[in-house]
């Protein structure tokens, strides 16, 4: 069995932390089997190296080793690519053709993004891993292949499998071992001797003298989160090697290369609303509710003034009319162009007090009733009002508004209203 520091050697991999060195230490125990492996890791870690360690010490390391990112492949098109169609299997499909699974017989696969996979590829892939079956899209025939799965995934598959996006029968076939590896920020002492390889790397690839970093550059990349991880810090290591004139890198050069941390858009963790988030939302909600009573209790107040005077309305009263329509400078009166006779109905009995829920509900029984054929409602006048001006006015909203003595605003809010 191959040592840690040799298979480091071997693929290139840079760096002494205990965890990265257990991942490749579990890497090299399960080669020599066809156990399935899982590989989790955030996005640039390097997890495309531990499949290929495994395959290169497995008794398949002389049969194809094809490495496969399902989230790059469309949705309609990736069992094709997997297993396989048949001629005419759908529109475009003019031969016949092998897929992965088929090619790779004999050999290892290696499905990154794993957790990308539909529902109904998974069904597909999981009769793979439980029997060694496939059938080609637009076929009926079963056909077989020996293949070693090793699968990768950047998301919480738990999460996944909790909202109905991966099967977890098919976790828990895939992940019969798990490697995880590391995030950089997690392998301080790693990280220079990383970005020193890269910029190595790089002046031998543009034929330039190498970077240097300054002693607190150096604690500053130490320092910092690194979201994007090793692909991160190769990209910054290539950016300032070609760029900068002056091979020592001070640590105001280093920091214009990266973003402030904390800088990106703000992300909902696990996909759910903090407290304060509903707390904020309730409140909002709330005060529409009170605003809407506040406006459903003054609009009673007038219509019963209305009822009882049967006068202008900006002589019964001008405040609760400003409050109800909205202020306008130069209001005209809105005269009503009848006066009915208002007869006054006792005053109810204690059952008929009890329908009611505060007082100014129970104030409506002050009110008189006069022809059938005529209703003192305030919606209505305020219907027919707004449609005779807006006939005298062509259907001008302003000079209608004019006429009636409430804003342009408010005229469009009625019309709104009353879908006219």
């Amino acid at each position: 069995m191959e040592s840690v520091q040799n298979i480091k050697q071997r693929f290139e991999i840079i760096g002494n932390d205990p965890k990265l060195n257990r991942a490749i230490e579990k890497a090299i125990q399960v080669a020599p089997t066809d156990i399935s492996v899982l590989v989790v890791g955030e996005s640039g870690v390097g997890k495309e190296s531990i499949p290929r360690i495994i395959h290169s010490l497995s008794h398949r390391k002389h049969g194809k080793y094809i490495a496969v990112n399902c989230g790059a492949i469309p949705e309609g098109t990736i069992d094709s690519e997997l297993f396989g169609h048949e001629k005419g299997a759908f529109t475009g499909a003019t031969n016949t053709r092998e897929g992965y699974f088929e090619v790779a017989d004999g050999g290892t696969i290696f499905l990154d993004e794993v957790g990308e996979l539909p529902l109904t590829t998974q069904v597909r892939l999981l009769r793979v891993l439980e029997n060694g079956e496939f059938i080609k899209v637009g076929s009926s025939q079963v056909q077989k292949t020996n293949v070693r799965i090793v699968a990768a995934t950047n998301v919480n598959m738990f999460d996944a499998i909790e909202k109905g996006k991966f099967r977890e029968d098919l976790y828990y076939r895939l992940s019969t071992v798990d490697i995880t590896l590391p995030p950089l920020r997690d392998r301080k002492d790693d990280i220079h001797l990383l970005f020193r390889k890269f910029a190595a790397d790089f002046a031998h690839k543009y034929k330039m003298p190498p970077i240097k970093l300054s002693d607190d550059a150096i604690q500053f990349l130490q320092r910092y989160r690194w979201s994007g991880n090793i692909r991160q810090l190769r990209n910054v290591a290539e950016q300032i090697s070609v760029l900068e004139t002056n091979r020592d890198i001070s640590l105001a050069t280093l920091q214009s290369y990266l973003p402030l941390e904390g800088s990106t858009l703000p992300s909902v963790i696990g996909g759910k609303k903090s407290d304060s988030d509903f707390a904020t939302e309730r409140d909002i909600l709330y005060k529409v509710l009170f605003d809407m009573k506040s406006d459903l209790n003054d609009l009673k107040k007038l219509t019963l003034e209305l009822m009882k005077n049967g006068a202008k309305v900006q002589d019964i009263n001008p405040s609760l009319i400003q409050k109800v329509y909205g202020s306008k400078d130069n209001e005209s009166e809105i005269v009503f162009e009848t006066q009915p006779h208002i007869n006054v109905i006792p005053t109810p009995n204690q059952s008929q007090q009890e329908e009611f829920d505060d007082e100014d509900d129970a104030n409506y029984l002050m009110a008189e009733t006069v022809d059938e054929e005529e209703t003192l409602r305030l919606e209505a006048k305020e219907l027919e009002l707004i449609k005779k001006a807006l006939e005298r006015n062509k259907g001008k909203r302003k000079a209608a508004a004019d006429e009636l003595g409430i804003s342009e605003r408010t005229l469009y809010r009625k019309i709104k209203q009353f879908d006219l």
